[in-house]
């Protein structure tokens, strides 16, 4: 019933059309980023298969199989068409799955714990996204959907199965390039001819992209046998038919290194469904360079191809507006998260990346390393990967992202595409041993397979290590400090556990920026700048990350001038 004051009739009246105007947009909104399913040929369902358990973590959908090798790792084997293939993944996949989107939203939670600003979220990257499946190929859309059928009900109310995860093949694409996080930080290297100790093409890689150590618990590796184009393994985690890593019948190879990126306005094709096509399509290093040369992409990124057809490997560097590729013309090659082919050489974006990032520290490192170890075996590869220092051998503390291990990785990687024998790593990191697949036996048509024990490279003996466990207890602290300055988390550190933390890894800078930061916070501001300028002593990542901790140091004399200006003269 409406009022009879006029101004109240008025007022109503307006919040009415206001509020009449905000739903028909918001309907428009919520149609507009609808993400239609692709169109399928296949009426099957996930009912139409039936999961056998064939032993403990071993199960079996037909000719496919899905099992857990004696270090932990998973190991699946797919065949068929793309939806089939896809739902047949889903089914046998199912709980790890599930317990990858646990992880992944509650790392989303711990980062943004607004509830508005978790909608907010929801909001922007359903409309960034809007568009992003008119970018994957109809097969991979197809594969994507029949996996979202076994995708958990729990997440409905971030969004539809279909349409979580393809958002998710999106995520690590997002993450770097709207907010540069520290998520994706590679370096990968190959040695050939005279540099390899067999003098066939040997190349390796370190994954560092971090989502938490939950995230990393369960690692996946897939033996695809599509109904069309090559066979082919790649090694990540369970939900993502894309490629971070992997290797095709071949001898074809694809690793990712994430490069500094403009602002994208919108969602095109995930880099890891561009890796898959290339794994899956491309035989030669000119059909790779095809497949990459028509894919429209928004975000810039390095893909080192290595082929045994070709004998060598190279870099294709790719942005939203352009493409190069880049040959050292030498029997190595290195990358890291800049570009060095002549189209980005004197990008300004990429200077400013070279010389505000710890891409070429690690790149310089790389290089001093590879120098060193010729002609190199796997293990020697191996070696380069898990190395901990920094630039002529100076140790510069634990996880330091200046040194090619940070204590980060998802995985590392090895491949010998001649041989088409490729190694991953264990948990933790690239730390654990590397095991050996043979994908000429693994693609042979035998039904069962594994990794060749006679060719695994052992463990490192770091972690058996006194300084292991120092970074071990280091980094729960941290994780605490961090969860308490981000998230308001509670915590104490006492003085003893600020002793420990400084003797657990006294080297790194990380180490006295945290405690700058958990003392700013606490408003201690004289002890947080002290921290912040130890700190500064020490050997800092790069530029970028010196220029914030002198900013804090900064905000925090300001505060502390303010403070004494207005006790001493509080008028």
């Amino acid at each position: 019933m409406w009022p009879k004051n006029k101004l109240a009739r008025r007022i109503l009246k307006s919040l009415s059309i206001f509020l009449l105007v905000a739903g028909v947009l918001f309907g428009l909104f919520i149609w507009r980023i609808r993400v239609p399913a692709p169109k399928l040929e296949s009426t099957k369902t996930t009912e139409s298969y039936k999961r056998v358990k064939v032993a403990e973590n071993h199960y079996a959908v037909g000719n496919c199989w899905l099992k857990k090798n004696k270090h932990g790792i998973w190991e699946m084997y797919l065949e068929g068409a793309p939806y089939e293939r896809g739902l047949i993944y889903g089914i046998l996949a199912k709980e790890l799955m599930e317990k990858q989107e646990v992880h992944f939203v509650a790392q989303i939670n711990e980062l943004i714990p607004s509830h508005f600003f978790l909608q907010v979220l929801k909001g922007f990257v359903g409309w960034f996204n809007r568009d992003i499946y008119k970018y994957i190929p109809e097969e991979n859309q197809q594969e994507i959907y029949g996996v979202s059928q076994s995708f958990s009900e729990k997440f409905n109310y971030i969004g539809p199965k279909y349409y979580r995860i393809l958002n998710y093949h999106a995520a690590h694409d997002i993450g770097h390039a709207l907010t540069d996080l520290n998520m994706v930080g590679c370096t990968s290297f190959a040695v050939n001819h005279s540099l390899s100790k067999d003098s066939t093409l040997l190349i390796a890689r370190n994954f560092d992209f971090y989502m938490g150590d939950a995230f990393a618990e369960d690692k996946l590796i897939v033996f695809m046998k599509p109904d069309k184009g090559y066979r082919f393994a790649s090694y990540a985690w369970a939900g993502l038919t894309g490629v971070v890593s992997g290797m095709n019948e071949k001898g074809i190879t694809v690793t990712l290194n994430a490069s500094k990126s403009d602002i994208p306005f919108t969602a095109k094709e995930p880099i890891s469904i561009l890796a898959r096509e290339i794994l899956q399509y491309a035989g030669t290093i000119e059909e790779a360079n095809r497949i990459a040369g028509k894919s429209e992409t928004f975000v810039s990124e390095s893909l080192l191809i290595g082929s045994a057809a070709d004998d060598k490997a190279v870099i294709i560097e790719k942005s939203p507006q352009k493409m190069d590729v880049y040959q050292s013309g030498k029997d190595f090659l290195v990358c890291a998260n800049h570009y060095q082919s002549n189209a980005f050489i004197k990008d300004s974006v990429n200077i400013n990346n070279i010389q505000n990032s710890d891409s070429k520290s690690r790149f310089d490192r790389m290089t001093q390393l590879m120098e060193r170890y010729h002609p190199m075996d796997v293990a020697d590869a191996a070696h380069i990967l898990r190395d901990k220092e920094s630039l002529n051998d100076k140790f510069i503390g634990y996880g330091n992202s200046k040194s090619l291990n940070q204590l980060i990785a998802h995985h590392g990687i090895l491949f010998k595409p001649a041989k088409k024998e490729m190694w991953i790593s264990t948990p933790p990191y690239q730390l654990g041993a590397f095991i050996c697949y043979d994908l000429a036996e693994v693609f042979s048509g035998k039904k069962q397979f594994g990794a060749v024990d006679s060719l695994q490279i052992d463990a490192d003996p770091f972690l058996e290590s006194a300084g292991y466990k120092k970074f071990q207890a280091f980094k729960e602290t941290r994780q605490k400090i961090t969860k308490y300055v981000m998230l308001d988390a509670p915590f104490e550190l006492s003085q003893e556990e600020e002793i420990a933390f400084v003797f657990n890894n006294p080297q790194s800078y990380l180490t006295y920026s945290s405690l700058g930061d958990y003392f700013k916070k606490k408003k201690n501001f004289k002890k947080a700048v002290h921290y912040y300028e130890e700190a500064l002593k020490r050997d800092v990542s790069s530029l970028g990350e010196e220029k914030l901790i002198r900013n804090r140091i900064a905000e925090c004399k300001k505060i502390t001038f303010l403070f004494f200006s207005f006790k001493t003269n509080p008028k």
